[in-house]
């Protein structure tokens, strides 16, 4: 299991990745961890990725089959970290820190 905290704006955003599944947990989720499915999507960002979505209505929930499967594609935890940091980075979040099953916290 890995951990990844991440800044945008004024937010802070953790991110855990265990196996192929991957959690969120932001300020106003109290606790929780929630999977993709619970996280708000913005529509320009979604259509910026992927652009075969721009007049589909089921947009959101292709958006996050296509996330899911990338993910469940890539071989290990330590790529699915690589490729979460550089599709965060696109879109404005700057990686802080990471944690390895449960070990001490190190920068990025």
């Amino acid at each position: 299991m890995i951990g990844i905290v991440f800044r945008f704006g004024t937010e802070i955003i953790e991110v855990r990745i265990d196996g192929v599944n991957c959690f969120f947990r932001t300020g106003t989720q109290g606790n929780l961890f929630v999977p993709i499915n619970n996280l708000r999507i913005d529509k320009n960002g979604a259509i910026k990725e992927f652009p075969d979505l721009k007049d589909r209505d089921d947009w959101r929930s292709e958006t996050i089959n296509r996330f899911k499967e990338k993910l469940k594609g890539l071989n290990t935890e330590d790529e699915r970290v690589k490729y979460i940091c550089e599709d965060l980075k696109k879109f404005g979040y700057i990686p802080m820190y990471k944690q390895q099953a449960g070990h001490r916290v190190t920068k990025f």
